[in-house]
């Protein structure tokens, strides 16, 4: 795991962030609530790594798409993720993903990771997992 100083994202960046995260959401499998978010991490290889929102039936055991972005950065070798979500208009993780994932993204990542909210439209904004998860406990 890589512990650096903040860092800012080039726009470069943002751009094929948002864009891995839009072309996903395409691939996302929610026939209950009809709302497909796709997400995308940058992992410190400069890799970028996507995963979209799985539902089922029991709703409870769907899978994230930030959780699945991360799972992939995860079995690619990946040992840093800033993450993003992809969201009209901008959002944070939603409800169970504010308490589940961002401990998966502070065990891989430091406060300062910046992780992009963006809409479809290309709004974006950029917060510090910290602000996110304040006070994340690690195990270090």
């Amino acid at each position: 795991m890589s512990r650096t100083a903040p860092r800012a994202l080039p726009l470069r960046t943002h751009r094929a962030l948002l864009e891995a995260a839009r072309a996903v959401r395409s691939h996302a499998h929610a026939p209950y609530s009809r709302f497909t978010v796709g997400a995308a991490v940058l992992d410190d290889a400069g890799r970028i790594h996507a995963g979209c929102n799985v539902e089922n039936a029991s709703y409870g055991l769907t899978s994230a798409p930030i959780a699945n972005a991360v799972a992939a950065a995860v079995a690619a070798g990946a040992k840093s993720n800033p993450g993003r979500r992809d969201r009209d208009p901008p959002a944070p993780p939603a409800g169970h993903a504010m308490r589940r994932l961002p401990p998966v993204l502070a065990e891989l990542a430091d406060d300062d990771v910046p992780v992009l909210l963006a809409g479809p439209t290309g709004v974006a904004r950029e917060e510090r997992l910290g602000a996110l998860l304040p006070q994340a406990f690690r195990l270090r």
